[in-house]
């Protein structure tokens, strides 16, 4: 059960976590443009030309993971390099570090500071309220932050993993990881993400805390011709 899921999680995620924000037609639904620009659908075979037609705008570019469609005349989607997906199974042990805060409205525009400067394309926003985000401030600076984005019953997709350059190297990711991976476990729910398999640091990062390799996932890119 849990394979089928995170096989299709932008679908599965819009579909139970995220019900409530998700604009849904047929067997199409997506994320609104404010919270982030994902598209999910129920399976290859899906009818989805008016769909998306009324889902997605002129100019929009919008993503899909692990499931596309047959698509109508006047759409183009561009693959790009498969993701790999990972999952934690198991408790990660805790570093010693600065005070980790949730991190909420009030600090909106330090986090959208920081995701424009390491974690550009993806994030929104409104993408803080799809899930908890956490910080870790040194100098009065958002040094690093983490937080939650897709979401199914029993499993948690940690995102947004990032550390402002000036605070590389202090293990900082590492203890944000950890404290939140072990959150949602204790919670009943498997942290899983998404990286690039050219991001050689995170991806080994991610593997040295305890994070293993599922799959590699199809993505795609989507939007008129």
């Amino acid at each position: 059960m849990i394979a089928t899921v995170l096989d299709n999680p932008f679908w599965n995620s819009l579909r139970s976590r995220h019900q409530a924000l998700a604009r849904c037609v047929g067997d199409a639904a997506r994320y609104p443009e404010e919270f982030a620009p994902f598209l999910g659908v129920a399976n290859a075979d899906a009818a989805i030309a008016e769909a998306i037609a009324s889902l997605v705008a002129p100019d929009e570019v919008v993503y899909l993971l692990g499931v596309a469609p047959k698509l109508p005349d006047g759409w183009v989607i561009e693959a790009y390099a498969p993701l790999a997906q990972m999952i934690c199974t198991a408790s990660i042990p805790v570093i010693d570090g600065p005070e980790v805060i949730e991190l909420s409205a009030a600090h909106r525009a330090d986090v959208l500071a920081l995701t424009a400067l390491v974690y550009p394309h993806y994030f929104r926003p409104r993408a803080m309220e799809l899930g908890r985000y956490f910080g870790i401030y040194q100098d009065g600076r958002l040094a690093a932050m983490i937080g939650e984005r897709l979401g199914m019953d029993a499993l948690q997709e940690i995102s947004a993993v990032c550390t402002h350059p000036d605070f590389h190297g202090r293990g900082y990711a590492r203890r944000l990881l950890a404290l939140l991976s072990n959150d949602n476990l204790e919670r009943g729910r498997m942290p899983f993400l998404h990286v690039s398999q050219q991001n050689h640091r995170a991806k080994s990062l991610y593997e040295q805390i305890g994070y293993r390799h599922r799959r590699e996932i199809d993505f795609w890119s989507l939007g008129r011709a």
